[in-house]
């Protein structure tokens, strides 16, 4: 697959540019977005000092769900495609860590890239008869999958132990170094979490990235200048579905024990309000979504049984409020103090 060779879309129009044929190098492109990373990256490197366990692990899994949002954002805040099996994408890249690392003696690292490879592989044979058909399908698709893979792993008892799961999953090793404590393996997180949010920056910068946001932006003029709209939507669905799968290979050994529950079709449209809620098409918006999705309702613990319906209300006001997610709320807020329009993109 080749990459464009046209600049597809500049609030929504396609210019031509063969500047942008080129593949952007990191130093020549280093923007806000970027720095912004690294910036969050050191400050959450030595922010559970204190937290305690609980808090660290918390902060931990928000990073991990962060990675899961971040491929749903690619597919469809990037994309436009509508993908309800998120969750079961993170799922299969769970129980394949689990199964790899305790039963066959495999090492976290090559079960890692073998659950993104495994989750792409699945993205392509699941995304090409539905985009075959008409793009909308894809959901129908989606759900359908979402609803078989919960169905496979509570009720094959030989391969996933069923609604007992499975347990002891060890964490890994870096270089020597043990990551069994919860500070450790928290760091280990915040840097493959980083280099995953880099790899997807500088993508969404490349000719494949500006590909992906005119297909969303006007499929049919992409398509009249020479992009192939079905390669480049399949290989958009694939890429967000290996970060799911990338998560759920992090989750695996973060919770030490997993069963079908997290990854059931609710839990797919929960990671879909993350997106939505953080900001659909924005790089940063996954991070703020699992934010709202997976801390807020830890600070919200303080109203005892009322936290859900506090924290569902702040979510169906914030919708209310910005329908472009907190994000797209920043960038009006910048706009607005300094008279130009952010880049937060």
């Amino acid at each position: 697959m080749s990459a464009p060779a046209t600049q597809p879309a500049t609030n929504g129009r396609l210019t031509a540019s063969p500047r942008l044929a080129r593949l952007p190098g990191i130093a020549g492109t280093i923007d806000g977005t970027f720095l912004t990373l690294v910036i969050g990256a050191a400050i959450l490197w030595f922010a559970p000092v204190g937290m305690g366990r609980y808090g660290t692990y918390v902060l931990s899994l928000w990073l991990v769900m962060s990675i899961a949002v971040m491929g749903l954002n690619l597919t469809l805040g990037y994309a436009g495609l509508k993908s309800l099996a998120q969750a079961a994408f993170m799922g299969l890249g769970a129980y394949t860590t689990a199964l790899l690392t305790t039963k066959a003696g495999v090492s976290w690292y090559a079960a890692f890239a073998l659950s993104g490879l495994l989750t792409f592989a699945v993205g392509i044979l699941l995304g090409f008869p539905a985009l075959r058909v008409k793009a909308h399908y894809l959901a129908f698709v989606t759900l359908a999958f979402s609803t078989l893979i919960w169905l496979i792993l509570r009720n094959e008892q030989w391969l996933t132990g069923g609604v007992f799961g499975i347990s002891n999953i060890n964490r890994p090793d870096f270089f020597g170094i043990k990551l069994f404590g919860a500070l450790e393996f928290h760091r280990f997180v915040v840097a493959v979490t980083f280099i995953l949010a880099v790899a997807l920056w500088w993508l969404i910068r490349s000719p494949w990235g500006r590909a992906f946001t005119a297909l969303r932006e006007n499929p049919i003029r992409a398509a009249s200048l020479g992009i192939d709209t079905r390669a480049y939507t399949l290989l958009a669905f694939a890429i967000g579905s290996a970060y799911a799968g990338f998560a759920g290979a992090l989750y695996a050994p973060l919770v030490e024990f997993i069963d079908p529950s997290p990854f059931s079709l609710s839990q797919s449209f929960f990671l879909l309000l993350m997106v939505v809620a953080g900001g659909s098409g924005y790089l940063l918006g996954p991070f703020v979504g699992a934010l709202l999705g997976v801390v807020l309702p830890e600070w919200l613990r303080f109203a005892g049984s009322l936290y859900l319906i506090i924290f569902a209300s702040i979510v169906m006001l914030l919708l209310i409020a910005c329908p472009q997610g907190v994000s797209g709320l920043l960038e009006r807020a910048w706009a607005k103090l300094t008279g130009k329009r952010g880049d937060s993109r």
